[in-house]
């Protein structure tokens, strides 16, 4: 059986091969992480999508910032979730904050007019962030105000969950001038076009059913 892939094999091996090699090291591959080999995929979308989907049963997605593989399911059962190296979160806050980060993205994206088809990434202060999440966070919990104060959500839910973030390459911090003292809310970060491929709309109607589960627990 030939496949379309086969032909761009023969003619651009090494090229087809890089292309391969890039799509699986990471969970995204950006335009800026390799600006000649992210166009000739876009140029062989049809190929590699075969390819990807004939072979393994995977997914490509693609627009004009950013490419993943898409796996929707995991065939060796004996690795357990909490041992797979994939991005996620456990605790309940911090899922909340990941949704609150595409609201946000969003907004901002909305508010600057901009899409995955401009040149620069959206930036913003982490302070902007902080006011947005903890006012979210109060609206979602009105009843327990006082355990979402700005501290807290600055120490207790952003604190770990910006690092994670990072790792995964949803955002990336600009570095501050040497000269020149920072204070945390003046961070600047780079939203990655990663996030482009997340629906905060979608996300944010499992809200609900987030605190809904967390008052049951409490309930006992």
């Amino acid at each position: 059986m030939e496949i379309a892939i086969s032909n761009i094999l023969q003619r651009h091996g090494d090229r087809v091969r890089k292309v391969l090699n890039i799509l699986l090291e990471s969970p995204y591959f950006y335009m800026d992480d390799d600006h000649d080999s992210y166009l000739f995929l876009r140029r062989h979308r049809s190929e590699f999508t075969e390819f990807f989907k004939l072979f393994y049963g995977w997914t490509l997605q693609l627009d004009a910032k950013c490419a993943r593989l898409y796996k929707a399911e995991w065939h060796n059962t004996a690795i357990t979730p909490a041992n797979r190296s994939l991005f996620s979160f456990t605790k309940r806050d911090e899922c909340i904050a990941f949704m609150i980060l595409l609201e946000f993205f969003e907004q901002q994206l909305e508010e600057n007019g901009m899409t995955v088809e401009d040149r620069h990434n959206l930036r913003f202060h982490f302070g902007d962030l902080l006011d947005y999440s903890q006012k979210r966070f109060v609206e979602i919990f009105p009843a327990r105000q006082s355990e979402y104060s700005q501290d807290r959500v600055r120490e207790k839910i952003w604190k770990p969950v910006i690092p994670e973030l990072e790792k995964y390459r949803f955002l990336r911090k600009i570095p501050p001038p040497e000269d020149l003292q920072t204070s945390p809310g003046e961070l600047i970060y780079e939203a990655m076009p990663a996030l482009y491929h997340y629906n905060g709309a979608a996300l944010s109607r499992t809200i609900p059913e987030l605190t809904v589960i967390d008052e049951v627990r409490d309930d006992g």
